[in-house]
């Protein structure tokens, strides 16, 4: 199943599960899924996160698109389009493993929410350039951050101040 989130290009996709007495099995990409990989994919990175640990924001400007998998413990992704001032925010985790696709053009982050470290493979579509890096970053906190909306939510209570990972959950 493939979920939206209020930005053109960023979706999840709950991957199928195969379980048995052994354990389980799932795939977790494949260049025929046309109807979510618009790309294919040029390295695959692992990335261990401690609990409440940040890793925002950066955008990829010539064209990199990431695809995330969180395998152990849980995470917030966050995609933002510093145009239209909408944000995009999924909830993944290795409990129930979803594929989540941002396209680089959006500044994105992380943060692990789980209490115990965060394990993500993420397939992008470029090889890293070390010699000339794609990446142009600011600031975890930066305050330009300001969400004119949440998944496509104008009335959630993040809306139209700078973003703060560490916003409660609300009920």
């Amino acid at each position: 199943m493939i979920a939206e989130y209020g930005l053109e290009g960023v979706r999840t996709y709950e991957l199928s599960i195969l379980s048995d007495e052994r354990g389980f099995f799932s795939e977790a990409l494949r260049q025929d899924w046309k109807d979510f990989i618009d790309e294919w994919i040029a390295q695959v990175n692992l990335s261990y996160s401690y609990p409440s640990i940040v890793r925002a924001w950066h955008r990829h400007r010539r064209g990199q698109v990431d695809y995330f998998l969180v395998l152990k413990g849980a995470m917030k992704i966050c995609a933002y389009d510093e145009e239209t001032k909408r944000l995009s925010e999924v909830v993944a985790s290795g409990d129930k493993p979803v594929l989540t696709r941002i396209p680089g053009h959006y500044y994105h982050g992380s943060k692990t929410i789980s209490t115990e470290p965060s394990l993500t493979i993420y397939f992008v579509n470029m090889p890293y350039d070390h010699e000339n890096p794609d990446e142009q970053r600011i600031p975890w906190n930066d305050p330009r951050v300001v969400p004119s909306e949440v998944n496509g939510n104008r009335n959630d209570p993040r809306v139209n101040q700078p973003w703060d990972w560490f916003y409660p959950p609300h009920k």
